[in-house]
C-alpha cells in the first residue's frame, strides 16, 4: 500500500515531466530515424533554448516571442552541426560533440550566470492557465494539447515535398543525389528543425520550473533515446504516423517507469545508470539475436 500511494502521488509530476521531455524525444527521433544522422547536438540545444528564453524574459519579452527566439537559437545550433558535417566533412557524431561543447560557453554568455531565476516573470502556463498554472494536471493538459498539435504538424511536414526529400536523404544518400536532391541543404535544415524542437523543450521546462540552468541538458540525449526505443518497441514504426508518435508514447511510459523505481525506494542518483543500462541492453538485443549492427546505423 505504501508503494501504491507513493506511485500515485508521483504520477502528476512525472506526467508533466514526460510531456516536457517528449518534445526533446521527438527532436532526437528526427535526425536518428528520418535523416539517419546520429545527432548529439540536442544535449546542447536543450539548455540553449532554456538560456535564450530566460534571457529574453529577463529583458522584458513576452513568453511566446521568448519561446520563438529560443527555437530560432536551437535551429541555428542544428544548422551549425549540419554545416560542419557537410562542408567541413566532420563525422556525424564528432560534429555534434563539437557544437554541444561550444554551446555550453554560449549558454553561459547568454544568461550571464550559471543559472537565472524566473519566478517573478510571466510564463505560457500563467497566460493559459491563470491561477491554475501551478497545478500539474492542468499543466499536463496544456502541454499535451501543444504536443498533439506539434506531432500533427510534423506528420504533415514529412508528407510534403520537402519532408519526402528529407526522408529520401535518410533512406539512401546516393539514391537521393541521383534524384537531384540537395543532400547538404536538406540535412542542414532537418538538423535545424530537430534542434528547434529540443530548444522548445528547454524553453518550456525553464518556464515551468521557474529557472534556467547551464547544466539542464545533462542526460537529455540518453533519456530521449530511451523514450524513442521504448516507444518504437511498444507501437512499432511500420507507418510514418507511428514513427512520429513513438517518442511521445515512449516518453510517457518511460517516466512512469521512473515513478515506479522511485516509489520502490530507488535513489534519484541511480536513474541515469539504469537509463544507460536500459538503452545499452535494447541496442544489444538485435546483435545478440544475430541481427548484425543493431538498431542504429552511422551515416558518414
Amino acid at each position: 500500500m505504501e508503494f501504491w500511494n507513493a506511485f500515485v502521488s508521483l504520477i502528476p509530476v512525472t506526467l508533466v515531466q514526460s510531456l516536457l521531455y517528449a518534445y526533446a524525444a521527438l527532436a532526437i527521433m528526427l535526425p536518428f530515424r528520418i535523416l539517419n544522422f546520429p545527432d548529439l547536438t540536442s544535449e546542447g540545444s536543450f539548455p540553449l533554448g532554456a538560456a535564450t528564453c530566460a534571457a529574453a524574459l529577463v529583458a522584458g519579452w513576452h513568453p511566446l516571442p521568448a519561446i520563438a527566439l529560443a527555437m530560432a537559437a536551437g535551429f541555428a545550433a542544428g544548422c551549425a552541426t549540419g554545416w560542419i558535417h557537410e562542408k567541413v566533412r566532420v563525422n556525424t557524431l564528432l560534429c555534434g560533440i563539437i557544437v554541444l561543447t561550444m554551446l555550453y560557453s554560449v549558454n553561459l554568455r547568454i544568461m550571464g550566470a550559471p543559472n537565472v531565476p524566473l519566478f517573478t516573470h510571466e510564463s505560457v502556463f500563467g497566460l493559459a492557465l491563470g491561477t491554475r498554472k501551478g497545478e500539474s494536471w492542468w499543466q499536463a493538459l496544456l502541454l499535451g494539447g501543444m504536443l498533439i498539435a506539434l506531432c500533427a504538424l510534423v506528420l504533415w511536414f514529412l508528407r510534403t515535398h520537402i519532408g519526402n526529400a528529407m526522408r529520401a536523404v535518410g533512406a539512401s544518400v546516393p539514391m537521393a543525389r541521383a534524384q537531384g536532391v540537395n543532400v547538404a541543404a536538406y540535412t542542414i535544415v532537418g538538423l535545424g528543425l530537430a534542434n528547434a524542437f529540443a530548444a522548445l523543450s528547454g524553453a518550456l521546462l525553464a518556464q515551468n520550473q521557474g529557472f534556467a540552468d547551464a547544466n539542464l541538458g545533462f542526460g537529455v540525449l540518453i533519456n530521449g533515446l530511451a523514450a524513442v526505443i521504448l516507444g518504437e518497441t511498444l507501437i512499432g514504426t511500420r507507418t510514418l504516423a507511428r514513427q512520429v508518435i513513438a517518442p511521445v508514447v515512449g516518453s510517457l511510459v518511460y517516466y512512469q517507469v521512473i515513478s515506479v523505481a522511485l516509489a520502490l525506494g530507488m535513489r534519484p542518483s541511480d536513474l541515469k545508470f539504469l537509463t544507460g543500462l536500459f538503452v545499452l541492453v535494447t541496442l544489444a538485443i538485435p546483435a545478440m539475436r544475430g541481427g548484425g549492427e543493431g538498431r542504429f546505423r552511422i551515416r558518414e
